[in-house]
């Protein structure tokens, strides 16, 4: 683990990273974390049906189409790559909310407000 921060999603978290160093720092922070990143995983504690909370995970995990996007700084195209991604174990936190409702671990109010593409 390298650090817990305080964001929504992947795409969040790897901005708020190389947003941390100065602009002309951040090319080479792109490539050092293509090269090193692992994954990212961006949980949400929710309201269980029933009492008590559920955790509901965004997984990216760092492949070669990931480092690549992060190299070139299209960041906002991670999105996409998780969606499409669910055979090397990613999952977006939308996927994840339908599938814990589909469990009925949440309730669909729960789900629907949480939901990025909503």
């Amino acid at each position: 683990v390298l650090a817990t921060l305080h964001t929504h999603n992947a795409s969040q978290t790897i901005d708020r990273i190389i947003d941390i160093f100065p602009p002309y720092q951040q090319s080479q922070v792109r490539l050092q974390l293509s090269i090193s990143l692992s994954a990212v995983i961006s949980q949400r504690l929710l309201p269980r049906v029933g009492g008590g909370r559920v955790a509901i995970r965004e997984i990216m995990v760092n492949n070669p189409a990931v480092a690549n996007t992060i190299r070139e700084n299209k960041i906002p195209q991670l999105r996409t790559i998780i969606q499409t991604s669910a055979r090397e174990g990613m999952t977006t936190l939308d996927q994840a909310l339908k599938d814990s409702l589909q469990r009925n671990l949440i309730d669909e109010p729960t789900a629907l407000a949480y939901m990025e593409s909503a």
